[in-house]
This record gives C-alpha cells, sequence and structure tokens, in this order.
C-alpha cells in the first residue's frame, strides 16, 4: 500500500458500490487472483466519467472484462469501449462476462499483442485507461498519444508499484529492475510531455491522469 491501510479502508467505507453483476466478477476475480482495480481506482473512473462523459473509450488490458464492464455502467448511454488483451486464457471468460451482461454491442474486444494492436489502430478516444503490463506503459505511449483527441483523458493505473519506484533500483529485486526504471521514465515523459498536462496521484497503487492539450 502507499497510503496508509486504515485509511484507505475508512474512505472506501463510504463507496456506494456497484451492480451485482459487477460485485460478482470483482469477487471471482479476487478469488482468483487475477488482478482488478481497487475501490480507490473504481471510484476515480466513476468520477472521472462522469465528468468527460466520453463517447469512445480505449483501454488496455482487459482480464476478465471488470473495469470494462465498470466503465460501460458508468459512462454515458452512447459510450462505446474497446478493450485489449492479449492472456488467451482470459478472452474466453471477458467475452463471456460482457455477453452476461448485455453489453457485448458496447464493447469491442481486440485480441493480442497491444504493441502490435495500438499500432495498426487508426481513429481517435476520448478516454484511454491503461491497465496492462506496466513495464510496457512507455512503449505503448507514442501509439497512445496518436489516438488520443485533444482535450481527451489518459488514465494510467499501477504507476508507484507500492511505493517501490521512489527506492533505488538497487534496492528492489533484480527481476523488478526493468520494469521499475521504465515505470520512471514513463512518469518523467508524462509530466514532461508537451502534449500533455499531468496530475500524479497516490489512489489505490498510484494513478496518473493525463489531459491531452489542444
Amino acid at each position: 500500500m502507499i497510503i496508509d491501510e486504515r485509511m484507505a479502508a475508512f474512505i472506501d467505507s463510504f463507496d456506494k458500490g456497484n451492480t451485482p453483476f459487477l460485485d460478482k466478477i470483482e469477487k471471482e476475480a479476487i478469488a482468483g487472483e487475477v488482478p482488478i482495480i481497487r475501490k480507490s481506482m473504481q471510484s476515480l473512473l466513476k468520477f472521472l466519467l462522469a465528468m468527460k462523459k466520453p463517447e469512445s473509450i480505449l483501454e488496455v488490458g482487459t482480464a476478465t472484462g471488470f473495469s470494462a464492464l465498470l466503465m460501460s455502467e458508468y459512462g454515458p448511454e452512447n459510450c462505446h469501449i474497446t478493450t485489449i488483451e492479449k492472456y488467451e486464457k482470459r478472452i474466453p471468460v471477458a467475452k463471456d462476462n460482457f455477453e452476461k451482461a448485455g453489453k457485448s454491442d458496447m464493447i469491442t474486444l481486440l485480441e493480442g499483442d497491444a504493441t502490435e494492436i495500438l499500432a495498426s489502430m487508426t481513429g481517435s478516444y476520448d478516454f484511454i485507461f491503461m491497465d496492462a503490463a506496466k513495464g510496457q506503459y512507455i512503449n505503448f505511449l507514442p501509439d497512445v498519444l496518436r489516438l488520443l483527441k485533444p482535450g481527451g483523458l489518459l488514465v494510467s493505473d499501477n504507476v508507484l508499484q507500492d511505493g517501490d519506484i521512489i527506492e533505488s533500483r538497487f534496492a528492489v529485486t533484480r527481476r523488478n529492475r526493468t520494469i521499475h526504471a521504465r515505470m520512471r521514465d514513463y512518469l518523467y515523459e508524462l509530466k514532461h510531455n508537451d502534449l500533455l498536462e499531468t496530475v500524479i496521484l497516490p489512489v489505490g497503487d498510484g494513478v496518473t491522469v493525463s489531459v491531452r492539450r489542444d
């Protein structure tokens, strides 16, 4: 945790909750040790969706479809979500969840490596949610910026690595050093790129919210 656990639990205790179907998917994901956005991140997403009212959303990292379904539930009725997932075992679960929720028409799942898919995409998006392999965020960014509309929001989850991001690279385990370096590069780029205005928030496992300048 990057903030005191008691404080996080206190803040989360005020959450109004989600639909029964979203609660079910969340419980199944936690039981199966599938990564899922935390309560605080869910609250932030709902707030940003209510504020921005995006008609087109791109999500990088579907998992079992929880966050895509949450955005479809709390975004505007005319919203369409495109989500990318490469992990073969999770794709059929996500598709099944979309169908059971009656959201298959609102959500398009693209199967494969996000680097290749993003490079081939055209069009533009009002809202992009980054929640995939953390070490790849910096590699995704050029295409993400190309696809983000002026005035659009880029939200990136899990950017503070449970607080490890502030440590020296020699203080983190060897296998995590590449991710550690790349995430620091990503945060620097978000804060110094002339196309973006970015805030880094200690929400959940750390999140950035960036707006693309006109």
